[in-house]
């Protein structure tokens, strides 16, 4: 059974305008510069409609690649092996993006988990908690402040999709997200 945590609405698909980007386990594995690198150019490309205003360009490009960046490196730290394709549109004044990648049983439970705690508060609320915890604790990982800072600062929405099947004890997930950004058209 597919399990799913957030905004159904995200998972609706994002239309025809959709880049992908995958990023092939290999010879070189995939890395935190990976990352960066990845989240750096969606941000770049998504805030190129911008470039007439510096202080929308800086500000899109910015609030794109934090939260693209973020979705990344949750999903490099925790897959277990095999691709990430990462899915980007702009329509009107919404960026959406979509990680897929695999993770273990062990993992889906600790992140649904954590997930049942993080989308039933006020993020604000919660992220204050997180952080007064985390001062106290050594251990830093499954925190959820990342997430959290972008629900809280950054008005983010999300939902994740945990697959039904696992594949070679590896089970599919997808993370849906979607930020506000300037519309231009007008």
């Amino acid at each position: 059974m597919t399990t799913l945590y957030g905004l159904a609405d995200l998972t609706i698909g994002a239309g025809e305008n959709v880049a992908r980007l995958r990023l092939f386990e290999g010879p070189l594995d995939l890395s935190f510069k990976h990352c960066a690198i990845t989240s750096d150019f969606v941000a770049e490309f998504v805030a190129l409609r911008y470039r007439a205003s510096r202080s929308l360009h800086r500000e899109v490009r910015h609030n794109v690649g934090y939260l693209t960046n973020e979705l990344i490196e949750n999903a490099v730290k925790f897959r277990r092996g095999g691709e990430i394709l990462v899915e980007a549109s702009i329509e009107a004044n919404t960026f959406r993006t979509k990680v897929s990648n695999f993770i273990d049983r062990a993992t889906a439970q600790r992140f649904q988990h954590l997930l049942s705690e993080i989308t039933t508060g006020d993020p604000g609320e919660l992220l204050i908690e997180r952080i007064e915890a985390n001062a106290t604790s050594a251990s830093m990982s499954d925190s959820g402040l990342g997430l959290l800072t972008l629900m809280s600062d950054y008005g983010a929405h999300f939902a994740w999709v945990f697959g039904s099947r696992e594949h070679d004890s590896k089970i599919p997930l997808e993370t849906y997200a979607s930020i506000a950004v300037p519309d231009i058209s007008n």
